[in-house]
């Protein structure tokens, strides 16, 4: 029996994963409702891509990038420096479900993924709002 694919394949493996961030990033860029979100990160988003691009790699069950090159994630304590609250929170999975639906992807995949992100991003929160 063979095991269950993983999300990182079921999305198409490293081609679909840098997709998905780019395009979360360019809606994050060019969509004037993610104000708050954006003003979190860089100017530059080339750094912020490259570290979700590896982070998500591993993440999904595809290569371990990030934690190869930068060790354990420690996604709560990196981003503590950050006022993060319910906005930012829903900004972001606002963003992600948006770059997912551009990709057309399984709407299954879709929905496990987000749920899966939403665990994650309300983590993330360090305010209360």
């Amino acid at each position: 029996m063979q095991p269950a694919a993983t999300h990182y394949e079921r999305l198409g493996g490293e081609k679909s994963v840098r997709e998905l961030v780019d395009r979360f990033y360019d809606l994050m860029d060019d969509q004037d409702e993610l104000t708050e979100l954006r003003q979190l990160h860089a100017k530059s988003l080339k750094v912020s891509r490259e570290k979700l691009f590896m982070f998500l790699s591993g993440w999904l069950g595809g290569p371990s990038l990030y934690t190869d090159k930068y060790g354990h994630p420690r996604l709560r304590a990196r981003h503590l420096p950050f006022s993060i609250g319910i906005e930012e929170r829903d900004q972001w999975m606002q963003c992600m479900k948006r770059a997912m639906q551009q990709m057309s992807l399984d709407e299954s995949l879709q929905e496990e993924l987000l749920q899966a992100f939403f665990k994650t991003a309300d983590f993330m929160r360090n305010r209360e709002d």
